[in-house]
């Protein structure tokens, strides 16, 4: 039961990660018409347009891919609680559906920043889905600049990021428990 229950857990990560992942392009207006840009677009399209027509936005904020990230969270959970623990509670499955969402949230922008530190790395810089995780990562790792310039050439931001992250990460479950 365990591996069926990883590859019902990994299928509902994968995508609320990329429906966090619109959501994000859209907070820090990314290039649109970039190729990994217009793969989120479509991939969550027939689920976010028709919650657009119910929930607008709301100061460029778009709350539609919020909610859906909210109901796939809380899908999740529900279908891990119906299939692998015989008990549904719905106001357990809302709460944990918000903490899902947050953990998946902070494992988006840490993966994010590790393939972003990868590329920077390996690439030549015209590598469009670099270009897209610069543009995602960069209002973050600009204070931190101002902060802590480059050091010998190596640009030290991102890996204080990844740090910060992980800290708030591990003190908001503590806090949890």
């Amino acid at each position: 039961m365990n591996a069926f229950q990883f590859l019902v857990e990994i299928v509902f990560d994968l995508f609320l990660m990329v429906v966090l992942l619109r959501f994000w392009l859209q907070l820090v207006k990314a290039d649109f018409y970039n190729p990994l840009s217009q793969f989120v677009i479509k991939a969550t399209a027939p689920l976010v347009n028709p919650l657009r027509r119910i929930i607008p936005g709301l100061g460029g904020v778009d709350l539609a891919s919020l909610v859906l990230a909210f109901i796939i969270a809380f899908a999740k959970i529900s279908t891990v609680m119906l299939l692998f623990s015989a008990q549904f509670d719905p106001v357990n499955a809302v709460i944990l559906g918000a903490l899902t969402l947050l953990k998946e949230a902070f494992n988006l922008v840490f993966w994010v920043l590790i393939l972003r530190a990868i590329l920077s790395w390996v690439s030549q810089g015209n590598n469009p889905i670099e270009a897209v995780f610069h543009q995602l990562t960069e209002p973050m790792c600009r204070p931190i600049r101002k902060i802590l310039p480059p050091l010998g050439g190596l640009d030290l931001s991102i890996l204080v990021l990844i740090i910060g992250l992980q800290f708030i990460q591990i003190l908001f479950m503590d806090l949890i428990r």
